[in-house]
């Protein structure tokens, strides 16, 4: 088996090199390499040509020039692409009270052991991100059990929308590098990302269970819970109060009214007896 040959040294780059400059080389290696300019030697300049594109399609893609990066090693002492497996932490441990020995910050405390375990997923994750506005967002850390709310708020909103940043391409079945023409490695390529789909569909329902398991049992979430209802309950008996008193207010108008009313039909009862008198005079 022929010695793997590091991408950044097949198209004369450094590991630092930017999106341009792989393009760059890209374009005046394709010239020099193309088959058609070798014709005296086809068969090496199809390996070297088939190289030269294997090693764009890898470094031109940011995740997976990442991930290319962090396993080059292992690819390089002859491991092969399937045969790498990104280690990520199981988390289904976790989602049992067992893990934890009580609420709070010691060792083996419910505080402590998340935050260990959410900082190992987010050091897992960094590697591939992209740099982008959500990527490069701050992730809230999980705190310790005197955080403020706020913080645990932010927290809970982050990670209840957690996506893996992970690209999975060891779990590529086929390799673009082994079809005979585009339409091929492009049904290859479909394929393969379905299956990393489905792979990253299936971290992200594990981490998004595991924080839902948690936020019940936090106790900052429940003792923020609970001053909530006290605060409705308070509102709702000043609401209550408002209502009688106005009710009360109202109530008063109208007595205030109905007495007026009845003044003022007294008074024009008195005067009608005074005309009735004067005219009987006038008579």
């Amino acid at each position: 088996m022929p010695k793997k040959r590091c991408y950044y040294q097949v198209m004369g780059l450094s590991m630092d090199a930017t999106e341009d400059d792989i393009k760059k080389a890209y374009r005046q290696l394709a010239l020099s390499l193309h088959p058609d300019k070798n014709i005296d030697n086809e068969e090496m300049a199809n390996n070297e040509f088939k190289l030269l594109q294997e090693a764009y399609e890898v470094l031109s893609d940011p995740k997976e020039r990442k991930w290319y990066d962090k396993h080059k090693d292992s690819i390089l002492c002859g491991q092969n692409r399937d045969e790498i497996v990104d280690k990520e932490v199981d988390v289904y441990p976790f989602c049992s009270s067992f893990c934890f020995t009580s609420y709070t910050d010691d060792e083996n405390g419910f505080y402590t052991v998340y935050r260990n375990l959410f900082n190992t997923i987010t050091d897992e994750d960094i590697p591939f991100r992209d740099g982008d506005v959500k990527d490069s967002e701050e992730q809230p850390p999980f705190g310790d059990s005197k955080s403020p709310y706020s913080d645990v708020h932010r927290f809970y909103s982050y990670w209840m929308s957690y996506c893996t940043s992970k690209p999975y391409y060891y779990l590529d079945v086929y390799q673009t590098s082994d079809a005979p023409n585009r339409r091929v490695a492009r049904l290859i390529d479909k394929e393969n990302k379905k299956i990393r789909d489905s792979a990253k569909k299936k971290r992200n329902e594990e981490i998004r269970s595991l924080v839902e398991f948690v936020r019940k049992r936090d106790k900052r979430v429940a003792k923020n819970r609970k001053l909530l209802e006290a605060k409705a309950e308070e509102n709702k008996r000043k609401t209550e109060l408002v209502r009688k008193q106005q009710i009360e207010a109202r109530n008063k108008e109208l007595e205030n009214y109905c007495e007026s009313e009845w003044t003022s039909m007294a008074k024009l009862e008195d005067d009608l007896k005074e005309i009735e008198k004067n005219l009987d005079k006038d008579l």
